[in-house]
């Protein structure tokens, strides 16, 4: 599940910041030497695309069975020791890359207006707005 609120942009940003090559979407993954097999599910049926790695991959809800969490592994998994890292363990620069130079408000926007009839509306619209 990502941050974005499933809107499929993390995978891709990462992709891009990276220029790693990127597939979205995955149903079925597998790992060949140095390239990967993504499919994946398209309007017409099914794509599959062939990336060097390494690679950004982003998947499906199809691309396994999920496994339900018995109460025995959940006391289990409390006792194993968590380990921490900071970027800087893996080689990653954390810094900022973007800067904000200033944040204004839009203009506020002034009242609308009812109008009696569609040829006033019109009428409005042609002469006032100059859209039609």
């Amino acid at each position: 599940q990502a941050i974005d609120d499933d809107a499929n942009q993390t995978g891709q940003m990462l992709a891009a910041l990276l220029d790693w090559p990127q597939a979205t979407n995955a149903s079925k993954v597998e790992v060949q030497g140095d390239h990967v097999q993504v499919t994946r599910e398209v309007d017409g049926g099914l794509e599959t695309l062939s990336l060097t790695l390494p690679a950004i991959v982003t998947t499906d809800l199809r691309l396994n069975e999920p496994r339900y969490v018995t109460l025995p592994n959940i006391m289990k998994a409390k006792k194993k020791p968590l380990e921490t890292l900071a970027p800087a363990d893996l080689g990653v620069d954390a810094a900022p890359r973007l800067k904000t130079l200033k944040v204004t408000e839009p203009p506020t926007r002034s009242a609308g207006i009812k109008v009696p009839d569609v040829a006033t509306l019109v009428e409005k619209l042609k002469n006032e707005a100059k859209v039609i």
